[in-house]
């Protein structure tokens, strides 16, 4: 447990009026009851990390092409669509980004900002 994590244990257990040792038995009861809750939200926040972590690295082939698209156009080539294929890879980036900074807030408790 982190520092972060163990102090919002804390400012629970004491909005509780519990000790953390309590809130945490309370807490594993209430999830060890509602197994199919629980492992779905964990499954879904897992999921969520792999689909980032394989858009980051779809991403990095992304930038890898545009490389080579620099390189055809500095000796001459003509890219139509490329203005087009450009806005296309900056709303994935900017949506990627939107959906890293959810699941962090998510995590931590807030909003995302």
């Amino acid at each position: 447990m982190n520092d972060t994590e163990f102090k919002r244990l804390t400012a629970a257990a004491a909005h509780c009026e519990m000790s953390n040792a309590a809130f945490l038995a309370y807490a594993t009861d209430k999830a060890a009851r509602d197994l199919t809750r629980t492992a779905a939200e964990i499954a879904t926040e897992r999921e969520v990390i792999d689909e980032l972590f394989a858009a980051r690295r779809h991403l990095g082939r992304i930038h890898g092409l545009f490389n080579q698209v620099a390189k055809a156009l500095n000796s001459g080539a003509d890219a139509p669509h490329l203005d087009a294929a450009a806005e296309a890879v900056r709303s994935a980036a900017r949506r990627m980004e939107d959906a890293a900074d959810a699941l962090l807030a998510h995590r931590d408790g807030g909003a995302a900002e």
